[in-house]
C-alpha cells in the first residue's frame, strides 16, 4: 500500500520562455487541447494515491487557485442550463484532492521553493512534481518512484536517458548496472558540460523525498543566480547514501520547450475519441498541401 499522501508542486515560476502568451497568465495554466498542464500533474499525482497537495504559488497565480476551487457563477449557469456533462466536469476538478497553498515571495530556486512549504509538509515523505513536464498517462511515472522509495527507504529521483547533447540541460545522475530499474544515486551533477556528466541519466521532474532532505536544504548555500538549488541537497543525501534514481518508463513531454508543448497538443489531440480522426485527417491534408 502505498504510504506516501502528500505532493508538493511548485508554480512560481514566471514562465518566460512562453511571453507573451504568459504575461498575464500561468505558464501552468496553458491547456493540452482543453486541460491545463497543471491538471495533468496533479490527476499524475492523484493516479500514484497521493491525497493532499501544497502548490508553491507566486505573484499573479491565482487562475491556478481558482481552477482547482468551487466556481459557484458557472455551476450555477451550468445547472439551471441543464448542462450535466459540463457541471461534472467542472465539479469533478474542485473534488480531485485536498489543495493548500503557500507563496514564494521571490524566485531564488527550486531549493528555496521545496523549503517554503516545510511547515505544511511536516516531518512525512512526500513526492515533488514539477509542472514543465507532463508523462503519458497510460504508463506509471510518479508510480515508479513509489516503488523504489518502498524497497529502499530513501529519497528517489525519476529519470530517463537523453541524447548527450542535452545534459547539459539537467541533472544528472550516475548510470545504472546491467540495466537495472532503480540504484543508488553515488553522484547527482547539475547541468555538467557533456564531457564531465556522468552519464546521460537526466532527473525529469520527479522526486520522492524523506524528511532528511529538511536539515540539507537548510544548510546549502546560494549558488548561481544566487538561487538554492535543490540538487545540492540532493548531493548531501547521496554522499549520505541515501538517494536512489528510478527509471520512468512513461512517455516524456516537455511543455516548457515551445516545440515539445505543440508536439504534445498534437499527441493528445489525436488520442481523443472526439477529436482525433478529424484531426488526423486534417494533419494529412494539410501535409499533402505542404508537400
Amino acid at each position: 500500500m502505498n504510504t506516501i499522501r502528500k505532493a508538493l508542486i511548485p508554480v512560481a515560476g514566471l514562465g518566460t520562455r512562453f511571453l507573451p502568451a504568459t504575461k498575464a497568465q500561468p505558464k501552468e495554466m496553458l491547456p493540452l487541447v482543453d486541460k491545463p498542464v497543471i491538471q495533468h500533474v496533479v490527476e499524475e499525482a492523484i493516479r500514484a494515491g497521493i491525497q493532499s497537495l501544497t502548490l508553491v504559488t507566486g505573484r499573479g497565480k491565482q487562475a491556478i487557485e481558482n481552477h482547482f476551487d468551487v466556481a459557484f457563477e458557472l455551476e450555477d449557469v451550468l445547472r439551471r442550463r441543464e448542462q450535466k456533462r459540463d457541471l461534472e466536469l467542472v465539479q469533478t476538478i474542485t473534488h480531485l484532492a485536498q489543495f493548500a497553498y503557500v507563496r514564494q515571495g521571490e524566485p531564488l530556486g527550486l531549493g528555496h521553493a521545496v523549503l517554503c512549504a516545510e511547515h505544511t509538509l511536516g516531518q512525512e515523505t512526500f513526492a515533488l512534481l514539477l509542472g514543465d513536464d507532463v508523462f503519458d498517462d497510460e504508463d506509471p511515472a510518479l508510480s515508479a518512484l513509489i516503488a523504489i522509495h518502498r524497497a529502499t527507504g530513501k529519497s528517489v529521483v525519476g529519470v530517463q536517458q537523453v541524447p548527450a547533447a542535452h545534459v547539459s540541460r539537467y541533472g544528472i545522475v550516475n548510470a545504472p548496472l546491467q540495466g537495472d530499474q532503480g540504484w543508488n544515486v553515488s553522484a547527482i551533477v547539475e547541468k555538467p558540460h557533456p564531457e564531465a556528466a556522468p552519464s546521460s541519466w537526466a532527473v525529469v521532474g520527479r522526486y520522492i523525498l524523506t524528511p532528511e532532505v529538511w536539515g540539507h536544504l537548510h544548510q546549502i548555500q546560494p549558488g548561481v543566480g544566487g538561487e538554492y538549488q535543490l540538487t545540492d541537497a540532493l548531493a548531501r543525501l547521496a554522499q549520505d547514501g541515501r538517494l536512489a534514481a528510478a527509471a520512468i518508463p512513461a512517455r516524456r513531454y516537455d511543455t516548457g520547450n515551445k516545440l515539445d508543448y505543440l508536439k504534445a497538443n498534437v499527441e493528445f489531440a489525436l488520442r481523443r475519441p472526439d477529436l482525433g480522426h478529424d484531426f488526423l485527417t486534417y494533419l494529412k491534408d494539410l501535409l499533402a498541401e505542404k508537400a
